[in-house]
């Protein structure tokens, strides 16, 4: 399934905006702990699905999915779209896109 992407600039723009979108990061706590996005949640994906419905009730909520590249998020954002969520889109390039686009001073990692 293809999933609905946005790039790291237009998440700069979202993020900037009156209402910005809830950012997920789908990534695990160690990788956190080196290198994230102000704001962004984590719910990893290794403690899907449980975490993921118990933390993301509204299905009609915006919902930006990031991971490290984009792999974990987009299958992170095709799982919720099975599950009925509506308004769900996948960061393309995920942090590490970010830290290279967008803000340097986000460490980047292997």
């Amino acid at each position: 399934m293809d999933v609905p992407e946005i790039t790291v600039r237009e998440l700069q723009e979202l993020l900037a905006s009156a209402q910005p979108p809830r950012l997920v990061d789908v990534r695990e706590l160690e990788e956190w702990r080196q290198s994230r996005i102000a704001g962004a949640e984590l719910v990893p994906l290794s403690e899907w699905p449980e975490a993921a419905l118990q933390k993301l009730p509204s299905k009609d909520e915006p919902l930006l999915m990031m991971c490290h590249h984009g792999a974990r998020s987009a299958r992170a954002t095709s799982w919720l779209l099975g599950q009925g969520y509506s308004n769900v889109k996948n960061v393309a390039g995920g942090i590490d896109a970010w830290a290279t686009d967008i803000d340097p001073s986000v460490p980047r990692y292997d």
